[in-house]
């Protein structure tokens, strides 16, 4: 039955349990922590041997988030057309889950001089994190009906946005208060962060496994998993030939996306190392984004409710090149903060209503959601590697992280015009 209020509310639980990787890992203690541990022992320089390479501890940074999405592309689409065909979406949500939050519990061992460590546990936090959100966004139209899209999508990003907020000023505290925890250092602080991330996460994931509908039971048949999986995908490729609305929007959605995955992953790094803020202060500017962020997911579902997804989704994309323009010229804390503000406000709008507008999208008759959201899961997470792979190459050829921001319009610029000609109504698909 759909629009079950448990199920809804287990459904958004899972937003809870695993934002808090989104908020500590990738976007407020973990890239300040990472430059500072990745460096050469004994000599503590900041260029470091990676497998032969060369690389400065903050390109090796962006470089990482990019594999780490790269193998989500390509892993999570067979992954998910393997769990339709089996019907177990629910057992591979719990896969990358355990997967993701494990990887950040190993992140407390990630001491200075020891990247390679943290490189990797990082990674593959990413593709624990990215595989288990597939399996997640695929429960919507399956639970569910299509005027609760946007209301219960902003919902889910909200508690999400709650929970991490929740943690990280938990985290916050041992990170600028140590001598309330027996005079920790600070890198142990942040370790210790990263330990209750995965251990969070684990926790009230389990709620939300209890309460959303079972796997279901398919009959067997002739092939392998793999096989299968694989004809499920060229099933899906097919009929989104047919479906020329849904790969316009897949298409501007990719390419916007870049802009927004990019300054959500490395936004904390650009006010470090070229801002040169402390600590604190890019701990209370992500707090800043989060909080206002719940805002603007349900202003936005309001304003989508007047307009349509796709004028507000435009309304959102215009704003974010003035940020990027913007980006290029701060130097002030306080100015860091206002645009910190604005970014608050588009993030939560841009991801919430890009996820109900693509339910929206699917075919009514579909059954094998996953596959579906396999394929938004590919655009999102291969916008991603290319977002965050040329934002490091700008900084690698030119030293400048302003001229990567700036170069970000680019993106942003291109999904608003193909967005413009994708109509609000699904009728039109």
């Amino acid at each position: 039955m759909k629009n079950n209020p448990k199920t809804l509310t287990a459904w958004t639980m899972y937003d809870w349990a695993n934002s808090v990787h989104s908020l500590t890992i990738t976007s407020a203690i973990f890239p300040i922590y990472y430059p500072i541990a990745a460096i050469m022992l004994p000599s503590k320089s900041r260029t470091l041997d990676f497998f032969g390479f060369q690389l400065e501890n903050t390109v090796l940074y962006s470089y990482a988030v990019s594999i780490g999405f790269l193998l989500l592309a390509f892993s999570v689409p067979l992954v998910s057309a393997i769990s339709d065909y089996t019907g177990k979406k629910k057992v591979f949500m719990k896969m990358y889950c355990y997967l993701g939050a494990i990887s950040c519990m190993l992140m407390y061992f990630f001491e200075e001089g020891r990247y390679y460590l943290g490189t990797f546990a990082f990674l593959f936090s990413i593709v624990g994190w990215g595989g288990s959100i597939v399996f997640y966004n695929s429960y919507l139209p399956e639970i569910a009906t299509e005027d609760q899209y946007d209301r219960l999508s902003a919902r889910g990003f909200t508690m999400g946005y709650l929970g991490s907020v929740i943690l990280l000023i938990q985290n916050l505290t041992m990170v600028l208060k140590p001598e309330w925890y027996g005079g920790i250092s600070g890198g142990e602080a942040s370790r210790i962060s990263f330990l209750t991330v995965g251990i969070w996460w684990i926790v009230f994931a389990q709620y939300s496994f209890f309460y959303l509908p079972k796997d279901s039971k398919v009959q067997k048949q002739e092939g392998s998993w793999i096989f299968n999986g694989f004809k499920e995908l060229k099933k899906v490729f097919n009929e989104l030939e047919n479906l020329n609305i849904t790969k316009r929007f897949l298409t501007s959605f990719f390419f916007y996306n870049m802009g927004a995955q990019t300054v959500m992953y490395l936004g904390a790094l650009f006010g470090s190392e070229e801002l040169k803020l402390p600590s604190d202060a890019l701990i209370v500017t992500v707090l800043l984004i989060q909080l206002v962020a719940i805002v603007g997911a349900y202003l936005f579902a309001k304003i989508s409710e007047k307009v349509g997804n796709t004028k507000s989704l435009s309304i959102i994309v215009i704003s974010w090149v003035f940020i990027c323009i913007a980006a290029y010229f701060v130097t002030t804390r306080n100015e860091f903060y206002f645009l910190a503000t604005g970014i608050g406000f588009v993030m939560g709008g841009i991801q919430s209503l890009s996820r109900s507008t693509y339910a929206k999208l699917i075919p009514e008759e579909t059954h094998d959601t996953a596959s579906y959201f396999s394929f938004y899961d590919v655009c999102d997470r291969l916008s991603t590697v290319i977002g965050t792979f040329m934002f490091g190459l700008v900084n690698q050829l030119t030293g400048s992280m302003r001229m990567s921001v700036l170069f970000l319009t680019v993106f942003f610029i291109i999904g608003l015009i193909i967005l413009s000609r994708v109509p609000s109504q699904k009728i039109y698909r």
